[in-house]
């Protein structure tokens, strides 16, 4: 009996059909985070805020379709701009994007492995349970939410 590899193994990034790149993206969120830069380094450092798009509860973005749009920061996450967002620190360590761009393979929560998309959640993988919607927090306080990078 032979077995075909998932998709991700054998398809470079580069490669994929929009369908299959849109499905690696696991539901963490952690991409809707407001984002701070310091002036001197340019270094990001993550908040605890979040888009106003993103309800927190399920971590998917309210208005996907039309984020770019009503989102100045937004952006769209593409193999072209991969390199400069990880490079950026933009996106977790677990990030399947970044493990897949590292040569790594993806985790047992990812919701393409264990075939559920709650497993996210339930490994600890995503924002959900510790974010503040960017409508509930003054941006002079943006300073008081910064967490570490993961």
């Amino acid at each position: 009996m032979i077995t075909a590899e998932p998709y991700w193994i054998d398809i470079p990034l580069e490669q994929m059909s929009q369908a299959q790149w849109e499905a690696l993206c696991d539901g963490c969120a952690y991409c809707c985070l407001v984002k701070l830069e310091d002036e001197d380094s340019g270094e990001m450092a993550l908040t605890r805020v979040s888009c106003h798009l993103l309800d927190t509860d399920s971590c998917r973005c309210q208005d996907y379709p039309r984020r770019l749009q009503q989102v100045a920061q937004c952006m769209q996450l593409t193999p072209q701009v991969l390199p400069m967002v990880i490079k950026q620190n933009w996106l977790p360590t677990s990030c399947a994007y970044r493990l897949l761009y590292e040569g790594k393979p993806l985790p047992d929560w990812h919701p393409l492995v264990s075939g559920d998309a709650q497993t996210v959640h339930q490994a600890g993988a995503s924002v959900k349970g510790f974010v503040l919607s960017e409508d509930d927090v003054h941006p002079d306080q943006l300073l008081d939410f910064m967490i570490e990078n993961t």
